[in-house]
């Protein structure tokens, strides 16, 4: 594994490179970082040369200033100048949650770098009826965070979302494990603070979308949740399937041998 930092405007992006053979980024959402993909990057390394990385103002990519609200458009333009910087050509593109949302907009702007996208529980909620609703209730998980801290508005967010949340760094966790946790929890901070309520208002271009190799994809263990709800209504808007893929929200991590096998299956489609 090779590792690099880009200077990109406003910030520094850590990131490694796996394999070869064509370009494959994976692009994290929510609190996670480079390190959480390592499981299925090494598997698909074996065909694809693949990029992953810390999302700006997250563990080991800082800002050049203070932290600000953040937006999706200025993640996309990160990985836009990453794919530049490592020169793998056209991509495949993986993205979960917030990474999903990322990758569509680095689609719609630049579709000369984006093979094919699988974009995986995207938290796009502009695509929903009830868009209004979830607005208010990102907010007021903001304001939980504001008010009693991280803990509590994770709690919270947990409950609306169905999804969990990582566990505490306990010493008798193997340290490059530990040290994992420690970076996501203070990347959730980050996230309560200065990229959830603003991430949720990003509008996918569906137009653009519509002309390109999109997979909207979601867990099997899912179930109809928020984040179902989200990647059915996706799939409808861009007038494509949903394809199912092992696991729930995190499917990629905690079976990301299952995971690896149905990427391959449907990009090789």
């Amino acid at each position: 594994m090779d590792t690099g930092t880009l200077a990109v405007p406003g910030a520094r992006i850590y990131y490694e490179v796996r394999g070869t053979g064509p370009a494959f980024l994976l692009i994290n959402g929510g609190d996670a970082d480079a390190a959480m993909y390592a499981p299925l990057a090494n598997l698909l390394a074996d065909r694809y040369t693949v990029i992953t990385y810390d999302p700006r103002g997250n563990s080991r990519s800082p800002l050049d200033g203070p932290q600000y609200e953040q937006r999706i458009e200025e993640h996309a333009d990160d990985a836009h100048l990453l794919l530049r910087e490592v020169g793998a050509g056209p991509a495949h593109v993986f993205g979960n949650s917030y990474g999903a949302m990322v990758g569509m907009d680095l689609l719609a702007r630049h579709p000369e770098q984006v093979r094919a996208l699988v974009a995986h529980e995207p938290m796009a909620i502009e695509v929903l009826p009830d868009a209004d609703h979830w607005h208010a209730v990102f907010h007021e998980v903001y304001e939980i965070y504001r008010r009693d801290g991280v803990d509590p508005a994770v709690r919270r967010l947990a409950v609306e979302v169905n999804v969990d949340f990582p566990p505490e760094p306990s010493a008798d966790l193997p340290a490059p494990v530990r040290d994992m946790l420690i970076r996501m929890r203070a990347n959730m901070e980050t996230c309560l603070a200065y990229e959830l309520r603003s991430f949720v208002r990003f509008r996918p271009d569906l137009e653009a979308l519509r002309g390109a190799w999109v997979i909207p994809a979601v867990g099997a263990d899912t179930g109809k949740t928020f984040a179902y709800r989200v990647s059915a209504a996706l799939a409808d808007s861009l007038g494509t399937e949903l394809v199912e893929f092992p696991g729930g929200h995190v499917g990629w991590l905690v079976r990301h041998a299952e995971f690896a096998t149905t990427l391959h299956e449907v990009l090789d489609r």
